[in-house]
């Protein structure tokens, strides 16, 4: 396909004129039927490097993602671009699930998103034996790694149902991996060093802020009296949550709600719901929340605390002004942060060494 040609599609389903940073090295490669890891930071349009190929190629695009909400935020989105997309997830009714089948094993699917513990099953190989598939897009690859922050053991076992479907080019796409990372899951899902591209980091509208943590909860009440808009606070603990969200929403009047792993699943559901669809509400969260996450307006994220990783608060922080208008990041710290971190690095160090 010319150039010209590219351009009129990208134009015609995503009403974009240009591609933006590496997207068309990487739709390059994928149209190409070239395997490519590619690391693009959060707000990049890592979604269209597999939307734009899937629509161009015969066949189906299976993605796999590690969370349902996720998957139904993207497939939202690919939908509204006029993208035949399905999803087989828990989630889904049965009726549905089977529609998305039928659809898949037709033809009459662009994207079909899947979870890797689905993805890892005997029976979605067999199906995938009677369909026909453009390219497997992995997506948060970072979680094929033990070296990521998010390892999830169901992604080991993507490389074998690949390896059935010799043919079929692999993107992996993350925003946080580093050397050892990258290394990892080149290896780990069967991808050529020479299909590595990594995007810069640099997210100009974002200003980092650090600051020493001395009232915390006073801090914060400052911040949310000074920056209105969306806003995700991280704290390190469910107590820390629970305790900063009523503190907060009692002092300052704006609705602040707490999301952690122990709260009711409704009640969950509910929080983050609300926090999406609403324009003001600040959410307290451990980092249970946020991968799931596609809210472009989020105006500011606090951490009450060192995170344990740079790459968990790039992207943490990564979720502040994808809409690309202006946003604050900012990070309240004391002594006692980083004793914690060390004493958690001593517990994990020897285990890497070892592995």
């Amino acid at each position: 396909m010319t150039a010209p040609e590219l351009l009129d599609t990208l134009h015609a389903t995503f009403g974009f004129s240009a591609f933006r940073g590496v997207q068309e090295r990487v739709v390059d490669r994928v149209l190409a039927g070239q395997s490519t890891l590619a690391v693009m930071p959060t707000g990049a349009g890592k979604s269209l490097t597999y939307q734009l190929p899937a629509v161009m190629l015969p066949g189906t695009c299976v993605v796999i993602s590690p969370l349902i909400a996720l998957m139904h935020d993207q497939l939202r989105g690919a939908e509204a671009n006029g993208i035949r997309a399905a999803s087989l997830t828990s989630a889904d009714g049965e009726d549905s699930r089977e529609r998305a089948i039928d659809a898949f094993r037709s033809g009459e699917l662009d994207l079909l998103y899947v979870a890797p513990e689905r993805a890892s099953q005997p029976h979605f190989r067999e199906l995938l034996s009677k369909a026909d598939v453009s390219l497997f897009a992995i997506d948060e690859a970072h979680c094929v790694s033990e070296w990521g922050h998010d390892f999830r053991p169901d992604y080991r076992l993507l490389r074998p149902l690949m390896d059935s479907f010799a043919d079929v080019p692999r993107l992996a796409l993350t925003a946080t991996a580093d050397a050892h990372t990258r290394a990892d899951v080149l290896t780990q899902l069967g991808i050529p060093d020479e299909g590595l591209i990594v995007a810069g980091f640099d997210r100009p509208n974002i200003r980092y802020a650090i600051r020493h943590r001395e009232n915390g909860p006073k801090q914060l009440q400052t911040l949310l009296a000074e920056q209105p808009g969306p806003g995700i606070i991280y704290a390190q603990s469910r107590k820390k949550v629970e305790d900063l969200a009523e503190k907060l929403a009692a002092a300052t009047g704006r609705t602040v709600l707490p999301y952690h792993a122990g709260l009711d699943p409704r009640v969950r559901q509910a929080n983050q719901a609300a926090f999406v669809a609403s324009e003001d509400t600040v959410m307290v969260a451990t980092v249970a929340f946020g991968m799931g996450i596609d809210k472009p307006d989020v105006r500011f994220v606090a951490h009450a605390g060192v995170p344990k990783s740079i790459e968990g608060y790039y992207q943490e922080t990564g979720r502040a002004g994808r809409d690309g208008d202006p946003a604050l990041a900012i990070m309240l710290w004391a002594a006692g942060d980083f004793a914690q971190a060390r004493r958690f690095l001593s517990d994990v160090e020897p285990e890497r060494r070892a592995g």
